[in-house]
Formats: C-alpha cells, sequence, structure tokens
C-alpha cells in the first residue's frame, strides 16, 4: 500500500494518510453540530450520544417480537470534523437501508471520548462488526470496497429465517 506525507482538510495539519483515509488525531469540534450529525445518521444509522444508549441499543435483542439469537451490529466510531468520515457517511447510510437486518451505529468520538477511548480507537472511521456484543471484526479507515465487502459476508451468513 502506497503510503504518503499529506495535509488532511479534515485535520489542518500534516499526518500520514494511506489510500484509504482516516484522520489521525482528534480536533476540536464546535459545540452545535447538530446538523452534521442529521448528515452522518442518515437512513437507518442509530446515533449513540450516551454509554446508556450504546447498551440499550446492544441489549435490544428483539425483532416482531421474536428473541433473534444471532444479532449483527455494525458500529462506526466517526468525527463530523474528519474528511474521510464525512466521505464513507452516505456509503455507511446507503448500507443502513439496504441490509435492514443488521444494526448500524455511529458514535461520535469527540462526544464520547472516554467511551472511545476504551475501545482504543487510534483513528477515524473505525467500524467494529459485533455480534451478540463481541467483537468480529475490525476495519479503520474509509475503504468503501473493504467495508462493502465485510458486510456483505456478514449479511451472507446470516441464516435465511433471520434475514
Amino acid at each position: 500500500m502506497d503510503i504518503w506525507y499529506t495535509t488532511l482538510s479534515c485535520l489542518g495539519l500534516k499526518v500520514w494518510k494511506s489510500d484509504m483515509g482516516l484522520c489521525l488525531d482528534k480536533h476540536k469540534h464546535d459545540a452545535d453540530n447538530d446538523e452534521q450529525h442529521i448528515e452522518f445518521a442518515g437512513g437507518k444509522v442509530q446515533l449513540i450520544t450516551t454509554k446508556d444508549s450504546w447498551d440499550q441499543k446492544l441489549s435490544e435483542a428483539s425483532r416482531d417480537g421474536k428473541i433473534v439469537s444471532l444479532i449483527y451490529v455494525l458500529a462506526n466510531f466517526s468525527a463530523t470534523w474528519c474528511g474521510p468520515c464525512r466521505q464513507i457517511a452516505p456509503l455507511y447510510s446507503e448500507l443502513s437501508e439496504k441490509y435492514p437486518s443488521l444494526l448500524f451505529l455511529l458514535v461520535d468520538v469527540d462526544e464520547l471520548s472516554d467511551f472511545s477511548t476504551s475501545w482504543e480507537i487510534k483513528a477515524t472511521p473505525t467500524f467494529f462488526f459485533l455480534r451478540d456484543g463481541q467483537q468480529l471484526d475490525k476495519l479503520v479507515g474509509a475503504n468503501k470496497p473493504e467495508l462493502q465487502k465485510k458486510i456483505t459476508a456478514i449479511v451472507d451468513s446470516i441464516p435465511p429465517r433471520d434475514k
């Protein structure tokens, strides 16, 4: 993979950047960024604003009144100021519409910084693929083909009765 030294507009500083695009440092953001959250959490993406809302979403294991044994969750740890996060947000939203059997979450690393640190987030975006609350896989960076590939693999592994 080609790695080059460049200036990321999302940070305004020089950092290492790869082909897949990622932001490696936190940036102070405007406290009034609700519009940006709405843009990021389009489709069926659920915005996580507290640790309690995270716990609640992970514990919601019912669909149509039936307990589902395997719930797949995609968690996007992102930031509204991050360019690569902005670039992949429309795809993430589109995938949430395309695959309603998966739960798509969005966590703002600035608003939930301690929580994000507990997940060892070093760059944004970082995607976690979870089943029954356990990590199955992880993707760091805005690599659209790889995100689609991982989601397709998950959907293909779901038994037809649970899709």
